[in-house]
């Protein structure tokens, strides 16, 4: 295991992009990962980038380019330049509002189902678990109908709350191994 992550250290920065819809949360997870602590945002009207390198957990020390794109309906066509050729993405979603999940599930398979996204890991974050009436991990999972994804999706539903930090690291750590276990894959296969 040691020796995975040592590898990725040969890796310059791994590009990550933040989608989901408006309001869900993105920018907060943002700056909560970037100066570990809460940072009042505004809306995103275009994106965010910051260059962080993960201070806790097994992807400590990893390097991340981060872009957190707007999740407004008119910026969402803008998702599909962004995360051609990311090493992962991560997906916001607001686990309280369940009038917008159905949207969240079409949004998120329209980027999916891209070609330059096949196979690309995929970390959902579950954001505002602390929040009464929040939908539980598995709920959200079906609601999204991540079974449905591509079988050369790999996934990972990460119970969260941005404002305060939890399951940030842990959800980064998921990533970080799904990123490692597909670029192993890809090599195996350029080797064949």
């Amino acid at each position: 295991m040691g020796n995975s992550f040592s590898n990725m250290s040969a890796f310059q920065s791994l590009h990550i992009v933040m989608l989901g819809l408006d309001s869900a949360g993105k920018t907060t997870v943002l700056y909560r990962l970037k100066f570990n602590e809460f940072v009042n945002t505004v809306p995103t009207i275009g994106f965010n980038t910051e260059k962080i390198k993960l201070s806790n957990g097994s992807a400590k020390g990893i390097s991340c380019h981060f872009w957190d794109v707007g999740g407004q309906e008119k910026l969402r066509p803008l998702w599909k330049s962004y995360s051609r050729c990311t090493d992962g993405i991560i997906y916001v979603v607001d686990s309280v509002d369940v009038d917008r999940l159905e949207e969240a599930r079409t949004e998120l398979h329209k980027v999916t189902k891209f070609a330059e996204n096949q196979g690309t890991p995929l970390l959902v974050i579950a954001n505002k678990q602390d929040l009464p009436r929040s939908l539980p991990v598995a709920d959200i999972e079906k609601q999204l109908a991540l079974h449905e994804l591509t079988p050369t999706t790999a996934y990972h539903v990460q119970p969260a709350c941005a404002i305060i930090g939890e399951g940030l690291h842990e959800g980064m750590d998921k990533l970080h191994e799904m990123i490692v276990k597909r670029r192993k894959s890809l090599k195996q296969k350029k080797k064949r």
